[in-house]
């Protein structure tokens, strides 16, 4: 397989364009940074072109890392007792997270790809980008039901008088939070795997490494959005007297609601800029090298098959 020429970002093909500047001798290797090949200027178009969908993935990662912050908070102020002498450690609720992700995935390669076959005709089931898109609608889900299990919650402590005791176990069971750390796990199975996917099957190939990096580039910047949503709410959430949506002393006195579903809006819009740069793009072509035996049925040697969303 080869990179075929794109026919956009065309300035970057100055690169691979000889000038007289560039002075070179017969046998001299050039320098990079001012020549290169065509293949891989091409390289480097494909890999700009998986950007914009590779980017829409960082919100996601934002919502789920509420999982190691809020609402391990929310864990902590819950009733977690399974038993008189046992309780589960608020560190351990992601444990509904793992096991409803790899459920979900089991579920999906051993039943929903063969249902999906029969509709779409593809041996994925579905593409990468579908998956994707499923995994975005499922995580706006999740915090959205967040929002409406911690207004619950809060309304448990006020009616047990604990607004203003942060130590105090509020008494509701924590299995109110499964919902949430459930629908995220699904919603990880679904978007990080397409995105995975997406990343590996779309870049060529002598560049797939990097394309992985890419991946959990947008992972680490994903955490890093987390941080700086927390910073601007606490900044432009702040009272007079010092309160502010997430307080750091009393969860009780907090907004956590309004919080999670600003992180809904945001997904909501992510959505709607997800499926504009998944409506426009176009697979990268691929080259199949057929058999060259008499009887075979293929008369050329090189076919080039250009996808797009629509067609798959």
């Amino acid at each position: 397989m080869t990179t075929s020429y794109i026919d956009y970002f065309s300035f970057l093909d100055k690169a691979a364009i000889v000038t007289e500047e560039d002075n070179l001798k017969p046998g001299q290797i050039p320098n990079p940074w001012r020549l290169n090949t065509v293949h891989r200027v091409e390289e480097l178009k494909s890999v700009i072109r998986m950007g914009p969908i590779g980017a829409s993935g960082i919100l996601l990662i934002t919502a789920y890392a509420q999982q190691g912050t809020f609402s391990l908070q929310q864990a902590k102020t819950m009733n977690r007792h399974l038993t008189k002498s046992f309780q589960i450690p608020a560190g351990s609720m992601s444990v509904f997270t793992t096991v409803s992700m790899l459920s979900t995935i089991i579920l999906y390669d051993r039943f929903l790809i063969k249902i999906a076959k029969n509709f779409t005709g593809l041996e994925r089931g579905i593409t990468f980008l579908h998956r994707m898109g499923v995994g975005f609608l499922i995580s706006i889900l999740a915090t959205l039901v967040a929002g409406f299990i911690e207004i619950k919650r809060k309304h448990v402590a006020i009616v047990h008088g604990l607004l203003d005791k942060p130590h105090t176990m509020v008494p509701i069971s924590f299995l109110w939070l499964i919902p949430q750390y459930s629908l995220h796990g699904v919603a990880e199975a679904f978007m990080s795997i397409g995105h995975m996917e997406f990343f590996y099957d779309q870049a060529p190939e002598s560049m797939r490494s990097t394309a992985m990096a890419l991946f959990w580039v947008a992972i680490s910047i994903g955490n890093y959005v987390s941080t700086l949503l927390v910073t601007l709410v606490h900044k432009f959430s702040a009272k007079p007297d010092g309160s502010n949506w997430l307080p750091d002393n009393n969860l009780n006195r907090g907004r956590l609601e309004y919080f999670y579903w600003l992180i809904t809006i945001l997904q909501v819009v992510n959505l709607v800029y997800y499926l504009w740069c998944a409506k426009i793009y176009t697979y990268k072509p691929v080259q199949v090298h057929h058999s060259k035996e008499v009887n075979s049925p293929v008369k050329e040697e090189l076919q080039l098959s250009s996808k797009s969303l629509v067609d798959a």
